[in-house]
């Protein structure tokens, strides 16, 4: 990184912030409070409020949300008259899975090959610890020039629309000149990306069944309808051959323009095991950022292990659908709840529910803004252009608050590419691009105020 008094600062306070990401991780604050406790998850909320009370944040407020979570809300006044930004992240993660695949303890920050291991250390806990690094810089070098609002999501993950839906009851809190969701990641490693679309998502339950118990498959089996066959019919009727997603009245063939993910590159980074195939048709650009993306994200039936010959009576799934820009997630919801009754076999009885949904969302590149956070990440890296690139996840907030604030430019900028692995095990964070970005948040921020 280029000498500059800023990163100079960023680089000082690396170890505290490392201590502090430490503290973060510890909380195994997931938002399904049937499996964990809801004081972890309160305690993380209530960490992210005190550190905003000790940098002078006035209106600190844990925010009770309509789907149980809270969210953390704080305002730092900066000049009269002086530009607005809203910074964003979550506090809350997804379950480690597998805990024993875990290299070290999911929820204990772990330094291992120029790493930083543990749940949420880049998705999204780390982006709270950027926001607050970036503004520790500006502080030590003649304050922050813009107002800033702070925004720490507590519910994420689950999808489950509570901060959405408390924004849009109070639409003057969260309102911002820009809007700046610390939520996404680089392309790569040390090549600066603002992601400027993001695919919308919806979860749907199926549940399929066909008898009124469980039958012995010695005696029945060939005759009766198994349940678990036909939900397996339905769901692989979702995809083509190629493994493409088809869904019945949902286009597939849209092409992306921009940043090119080079094919070789994504099977490295996905971590594809060798001689096997890589699913559907296009570019991979075109299939991870610009077209529907179907997955069974898990089956209730019968464990392996302790199995009985028994024809099933019944079964479910949870099965996630991503959709491009362009494409409402509630008319996909429909469509994907369609397709599941219309396919599933043998006149089984099949119920469909939604459980989750979110917005996909493009933003405006032409914007002063982005102007601003390209000149900042030409110093935060060196002899690198800013990219732009597409995400196949979901943020709802983002179009919440583009509907909100239409004149708001929103930028996304984070800590998840791909060698972070987010929502899998061995989840981890670059430290380098911890700094990097804390700095290049921190120019943005200068630069904004006098653009």
């Amino acid at each position: 990184m280029s000498s500059n008094p800023v990163a100079e600062t960023v680089a000082s306070l690396m170890p505290r912030a490392k201590a502090e990401l430490a503290e973060l991780v510890a909380f195994k604050s997931v938002a399904d409070f049937d499996q964990y406790p809801r004081s972890e998850s309160e305690g993380a909320a209530n960490w992210v409020a005190n550190a905003l009370r000790a940098e002078g944040f006035t209106d600190v407020a844990l925010l009770d949300t309509p789907d149980g979570t809270q969210s953390v809300y704080g305002f730092l006044p900066g000049p009269q008259g002086a530009k607005t930004v809203l910074l964003y992240a979550h506090y809350d993660v997804q379950p480690p899975l597998d805990e024993a695949s875990w290299v070290t303890p999911p929820f204990e920050l772990t330094e291992r090959d120029g790493r930083w291991y543990g749940r949420g250390a880049a998705d999204c806990k780390g982006g709270l610890i950027m926001h607050l690094l970036a503004l520790r810089a500006l502080k030590a070098h003649g304050g922050i020039p813009v107002n800033v609002k702070v925004i720490a999501e507590g519910s994420e993950e689950q999808g489950t629309g509570g901060l959405e839906r408390y924004a849009e009851e109070h639409p003057e809190l969260l309102k911002a000149d820009t809007v700046v969701i610390g939520d996404t990641g680089n392309f790569r490693v040390g090549l600066p990306t603002v992601t400027t679309t993001l695919r919308g998502m919806t979860l749907v339950r199926v549940q399929v069944d066909t008898l009124e118990g469980n039958l012995h498959s010695g005696q029945f089996g060939g005759a009766a309808p198994d349940a678990l066959a036909a939900l397996i019919r339905a769901l692989d009727s979702l995809r083509a051959e190629d493994g493409s997603t088809t869904v019945d009245g949902l286009g597939g063939d849209s092409v992306w323009e921009g940043l090119q993910y080079d094919e070789e590159q994504f099977r490295k980074d996905a971590k594809v095991l060798d001689g096997v195939e890589l699913i559907g048709s296009g570019t991979v650009a075109d299939r991870i950022w610009a077209r529907p993306a179907v997955t069974v994200l898990g089956i209730d039936c019968p464990p392996v292990v302790g199995a009985t010959p028994s024809v099933q009576a019944g079964a479910r799934a949870l099965v996630s659908l991503r959709v491009p820009p362009g494409v409402d997630a509630a008319e996909g919801t429909k469509l994907l709840q369609a397709h599941l009754e219309a396919h599933t076999p043998w006149g089984a009885r099949v119920r469909t529910e939604q459980i989750g949904q979110g917005q996909a969302f493009r933003a405006d590149i032409t914007s002063p803004a982005y102007q601003a956070m390209a000149d900042a990440m030409a110093v935060a890296y060196p002899g690198e252009e800013l990219q732009y690139a597409g995400q196949g996840g979901s943020i709802p907030l983002c179009n919440t608050l583009a509907a909100l604030y239409p004149q708001a430019e929103i930028l996304l900028i984070g800590l998840s590419e791909p060698e972070a692995q987010i929502h899998a095990v061995n989840e981890s964070v670059s430290p380098e691009e911890l700094e990097r970005l804390s700095v290049a948040e921190a120019l943005f921020l200068s630069n904004y105020a006098v653009g």
